[in-house]
């Protein structure tokens, strides 16, 4: 199956024409593939079949698909991102959605919610920020995208309901948040089927993310902005992080002005090798390396979602 169309031909100086180069510099195989699907005319399959490295017995997908957990073992925050990519490319269904329903249901906490890390990771390399202990809590973090792009893809599994009042109690919940939590918070929002109550809730979400200044509103200002307890120095969130598509609900929490400035930022942050940098801590030399085709790769699409000349 084809990708976006014809085979574009960038322009040599364009960004993505330097994106590409960094990309077939550093990246792995699923984010050559992943960048050759949505600006090359590349294939789906050729997607799935990268992805289908990372894919463990049990459904779930491990392998360091999230590069801040190393190892074997499935993990819900790898098989969160498998979800991303599947959903990327149109293929959120089948036996593979199944299986992963099956693993979600198995690593589930005692309200029908997800760990954000397994205690199966003991042993095996991981980020400071994401200990690991015996019993770990439910992460709306975690759960919220999974449960928003599963029901995006009209998926109905018996994991889904349990989880789903989960992410909605959660959800009403917040009162003092950070920027990660929003972001998975608007995934669910944007997917959950209860449409009048999700652009309600996402209308609170959004003057919550302005009073406790968790978007950078301008650029040139970003010292007035100050980063959410525990993240790195220059771990800001700007309106683009919560509004990748002009059709996001978090569109409608900025001015146009705020959108504009901020999608100037994403422009500017492209580095000299052709690639987007990683602003949050970084723990290891190669985690770095494979993240930043990641963030490279979601810089593009957003620009180009908003009509940003890429290339």
């Amino acid at each position: 199956m084809a990708g976006t169309g014809a085979t574009p031909v960038p322009s040599p100086a364009s960004p993505l024409s330097r994106a590409e180069q960094f990309v077939w510099l550093t990246a792995r195989v699923l984010e050559q593939r992943r960048f050759a699907y949505h600006f090359l005319g590349g294939s789906s399959d050729a997607v799935e079949t990268a992805l289908a490295a990372y894919l463990d017995e049990d459904g779930g997908y491990g392998h360091a698909l999230e590069p801040d957990l190393r190892g074997p073992v499935s993990q819900p925050l790898h098989t969160a991102h498998a979800l991303r990519v599947l959903d990327s490319i149109g293929r959120c269904g089948g036996l593979r959605i199944e299986r992963m329903c099956r693993y979600l249901t198995d690593v589930s906490t005692a309200d029908g919610a997800l760990p954000a890390v397994h205690p199966s990771q003991r042993g095996y390399p991981s980020a400071p920020f994401v200990p690991v202990v015996d019993d770990p809590p439910s992460e709306l973090l975690t759960t919220g995208p999974v449960v928003g792009l599963l029901h995006r893809n009209q998926v109905w599994h018996a994991w889904l309901f349990r989880a789903t009042d989960y992410c909605w109690t959660a959800v009403d919940a917040l009162e003092k948040s950070h920027p990660y939590e929003i972001e998975a918070a608007i995934t669910f929002l944007e997917g959950v089927p209860d449409r009048v109550r999700a652009e309600a809730t996402a209308d609170r979400l959004g003057r919550l993310v302005r009073e406790q200044t968790l978007a950078v509103l301008d650029p040139a200002r970003v010292e007035a902005f100050p980063v959410a307890d525990g993240y790195a120095p220059e771990e800001h969130h700007f309106p683009h992080d919560y509004a990748r598509t002009p059709e996001s609900l978090a569109r409608r929490w900025f001015t146009d002005d705020e959108m504009e400035r901020s999608l100037d930022h994403l422009e500017s942050r492209q580095q000299d090798d052709g690639g987007w940098p990683v602003n949050w801590r970084q723990w290891a030399p190669g985690t770095a390396l494979e993240a930043r085709p990641i963030v490279t790769i979601e810089a593009l699409r957003t620009l180009r979602a908003y009509g940003r000349a890429i290339g």
